[in-house]
């Protein structure tokens, strides 16, 4: 789901920021106040391309965001993997960026950080299902066509499809496990060679982590002896002065010896005499303690020397092996770990061998499962998609499926490619959709699909031009089948048919304003009285037309 679509500079748009609700959005103008800019800012967070001086005219650049709920199952494919170690543990939202200089150069963003075009296409067509007139259409896809009959398919074939993925994922986990330890079996000898030495010289370091604060604190006072005895020596010549009667200590004894002199005359100066005692008694601890510290601290050398090259020793550890004692003793486990693997290659090898045959057996039989249930699907969505095309006013198109093997025999869905073949008119040869299907006849053929195979897809469509070209009954047939598929995913849709965007549940009003020369669209939630207006304009009527505020009134009810 689309939860917030953030524009900067985009065109005609200075700055918008919609936030899309669940079921339908609709989003409506007047004819060029820039509805296609919205369409092309969603097109931009999937990859598209920028077209030429799409920067606001006056600024330096144009900046596009999105922010989608993080499925759980957007990383199963293998190509977003890296992607996925940028997303915090427990995050529930990813935001995808686009920045577009006047130059025409670009730059992605995902999570914040850098990101490539091809980054945002392999993202965004997870995310977002976009059908229209722009460059990714994502139902011209291969991958996205095998979602729909999949989804057509049901649950349960779904759920197949889930254990397929993971045997698939199995067999090329083993794969690149068997691989990377035959690539490494020219050069055993001496990758356990090295690995033992830097076991070997880890054990006789012996490194502790308690051990380095200990040393450090050893070596400073050892580096500093001198100092450190000469500032003890000095406090307790303060204290006690040097015939320990005298200093701070002898000072305390008189006042002791004064005020000893009247006890029991004033309780109030009894309290006072108490505390001198005490204080008398604190100074005599201290001067014990700097006594003895000042007796105990001395210059070793020879003590500095071994403590020096002690830590020296284990600096060159830390920097040879990630920073840190504990990092060190990580990577001796590692070293470990791989002399173990080294030294059992073969056998272990002969392991993998064993996985990999039984792990390819598990896909081939998913592979097979998932192929028979596709094929009988392709029967049924075909006769489906007629009846659902036919009310879309386009009764003498018809749809097949195509079923192809895949080209790499396995692929992370199955064993074949999915294809969907489209005839608009009758004698025609049914072409690939990228061929046979104009913008909004590919948004109808993709609304009666979609319909049909709702369990499965991106949780966010797009349709842009869906009502190119129809109008009365039809209009309303496609409204309410938007509407439907609304209380199953996310729906954004780019229309000016009023019985269209009475249907949806936020309607977002796109107003173009001139002045000094220059023009500029603005973006706004309209509701109540405003989404009533709004529907009047788009039935031809004003403000003030009875009939048509009416009509507009029923509409908005039905």
């Amino acid at each position: 789901m689309l939860h917030e679509l953030r524009i900067e500079n985009l065109l005609l748009i200075e700055r918008a920021e919609l936030r899309f609700e669940d079921g339908l959005n609709a989003i409506t103008g007047e004819t060029g106040a820039g509805k296609t800019v919205l369409a092309h800012s969603l097109d931009l967070l999937m990859g598209g391309k920028a077209r030429p001086q799409i920067v606001r005219p006056g600024a330096a650049e144009a900046y596009v965001e999105g922010v989608f709920a993080l499925p759980p199952d957007l990383f199963a494919e293998g190509e977003l993997a890296e992607l996925a170690e940028r997303m915090p543990e427990g995050a529930e939202e990813i935001v995808l960026g686009r920045r577009i200089g006047t130059s025409g150069r670009t730059s992605g963003f995902v999570q914040g950080r850098s990101a490539s075009a091809a980054d945002l296409r392999a993202l965004g067509s997870q995310l977002l299902a976009f059908y229209g007139q722009h460059e990714h259409r994502r139902l011209v896809l291969s991958s996205a066509q095998l979602e729909i009959l999949d989804g057509f398919a049901g649950a349960e074939h779904l759920e197949r499809r889930a254990e397929y993925r993971d045997a698939h994922a199995e067999v090329g986990r083993i794969e690149r496990e068997l691989g990377e330890l035959r690539e490494r079996e020219g050069a055993r000898e001496r990758d356990l060679d090295l690995l033992r030495f830097e076991v070997a010289e880890i054990e006789a370091a012996a490194p502790d982590p308690e051990e380095e604060d200990e040393l450090a604190t050893e070596r400073d006072r050892l580096r500093h002896a001198e100092r450190l005895r000469g500032a003890a020596a000095g406090a307790l010549a303060a204290i006690s002065g040097d015939d320990d009667d005298g200093g701070a200590r002898g000072a305390m004894g008189v006042a002791e010896t004064e005020l000893g002199g009247v006890a029991e005359v004033d309780s109030e100066l009894d309290q006072v005499t108490e505390q001198v005692r005490a204080v008398t008694v604190e100074l005599d601890d201290v001067a014990s303690t700097l006594r003895g510290y000042r007796d105990g601290i001395e210059a070793d050398p020879e003590r500095l020397e071994q403590l020096e090259e002690r830590l020296t020793a284990l600096d060159r550890l830390k920097r040879k092996h990630g920073g840190s004692i504990e990092s060190v003793l990580a990577h001796a486990e590692l070293c470990r770990f791989e002399i173990g693997r080294l030294e059992n290659a073969e056998e272990l090898a002969a392991d993998l061998e064993r996985r990999l045959t039984a792990a390819s057996k598990r896909r081939t039989a998913l592979a097979g499962e998932l192929a028979v249930a596709r094929a009988k699907a392709s029967k049924q969505l075909k006769r489906r998609v007629a009846k659902e095309l036919d009310a879309l006013a386009m009764e003498e198109a018809s749809v097949e499926v195509n079923l192809e093997p895949h080209p790499d025999g396995y692929g992370p869905n199955g064993s074949e490619t999915v294809e969907f073949l489209v005839a608009t008119n009758p004698g025609i040869p049914a072409s690939p959709l990228r061929d046979a299907a104009s913008g909004g006849e590919l948004s109808r053929i993709m609304l009666a699909l979609t319909s049909l195979g709702a369990a499965g897809g991106a949780g966010t469509v797009v349709f842009d031009e869906i009502d190119a070209g129809i109008g009365g009954n039809t209009a309303k047939a496609v409204g309410e089948k938007l509407r439907q598929l609304g209380t199953e995913r996310q729906l954004i849709c780019i229309t000016h048919l009023p019985q269209v965007a009475s249907q949806a549940s936020a309607h977002f009003r796109i107003v173009k304003e001139a002045a000094r020369g220059s023009s500029k669209a603005t973006v706004e939630r309209v509701d109540g009285e405003e989404l009533v207006a709004e529907i009047v304009r788009m039935l031809g009527g004003d403000r003030g037309d009875e009939v048509a505020s009416r009509h507009a009134r029923e509409l908005l009810a039905a």
